[in-house]
């Protein structure tokens, strides 16, 4: 199996490289959209209700909205190359497995491509942040970061799977990554203390972000809440593209070890 993998692993990474839109992205909007927090709002004190310490906290409200223009910025780009790459290699992928390629290592080569994307924004994010504001821990905010991009990339395999169109995908993840990100905010929400926060993808990140960026306290727990986001949204989205793939080719291929590897693909090509 991990000669196959490899394989999807390397093609697959190949396809995000090659996506200059997204590159765009992560290049230019993420320090544009950082640079703008820090222009834009004042340094007014706030109170962030602090659900991980049980505690209200009153913090910078300029260095609270770098937090979220940062939450915003990795989960909306992350969110958005998963769709796109989900979505755009779907065909591709049915021949592959139809000609004999492992469908398993299409998937494992999927997660370990949010990996790599998660973790390169994640700390692209990060080193801009630190250049604006110096949070009391930098490393479990970039971790907070980077559990709010693993959320948003298996919510992006999710719609690319569920929803018909493209413009639909794209308008659902922009929407519920402003929403999230927006609504937790106490400056721009003063109702941002409401439990129900707390079933957004976001709020786990969001209440471990802050714990970081303003106390010695790392509410890990909190940050491991994106974790189950992920394994549900990923798990599902990754289920029914399997099963689509199965039922759009109900005659059972030959036996995969009777194609190697390249084959497979050169078939899949033509």
């Amino acid at each position: 199996m991990m000669r196959p993998y490899r394989l999807a692993t390397r093609y697959a990474l190949a396809e995000q490289a090659g996506n200059r839109f997204a590159l765009t992205l992560v290049a230019a909007f993420v320090p544009l959209w950082v640079a703008l927090m820090d222009w834009v709002v004042p340094h007014t004190a706030v109170a962030f209700h602090y659900r991980a310490g049980d505690r209200t906290l009153g913090v910078d409200g300029q260095h609270l909205s770098l937090l979220t223009g940062a939450l915003n910025a990795v989960t909306l780009i992350v969110g958005f190359m998963m769709f796109s790459a989900a979505r755009r290699c779907a065909p591709f992928e049915r021949r592959l497995i139809h000609c004999g390629f492992p469908a398993r290592s299409l998937l494992a080569a999927k997660l370990t491509m949010l990996t790599v994307v998660a973790f390169l924004t994640t700390a692209y994010t990060t080193a801009l942040v630190r250049m604006f504001w110096t949070p009391e821990q930098l490393l479990p905010l970039g971790l907070s970061l980077l559990a709010a991009a693993f959320a948003y990339g298996g919510l992006g395999i999710l719609v690319a799977v569920a929803l018909p169109g493209q413009l639909e995908g794209m308008f659902v993840i922009v929407m519920t990554s402003l929403v999230d990100t927006t609504i937790q905010n106490p400056m721009g929400n003063p109702a941002a203390d409401k439990s129900v926060l707390r079933y957004f993808p976001a709020y786990g990140p969001m209440q471990s972000a802050v714990g970081a960026g303003f106390t010695r306290h790392t509410p890990w727990p909190y940050t491991a809440l994106a974790a189950a986001w992920l394994a549900g949204t990923a798990l599902v989205g990754l289920t029914v593209l399997h099963l689509r793939t199965r039922s759009r080719y109900p005659m059972a291929p030959a036996p995969a070890q009777a194609r190697s590897v390249p084959e497979a693909t050169a078939r899949a090509q033509r």
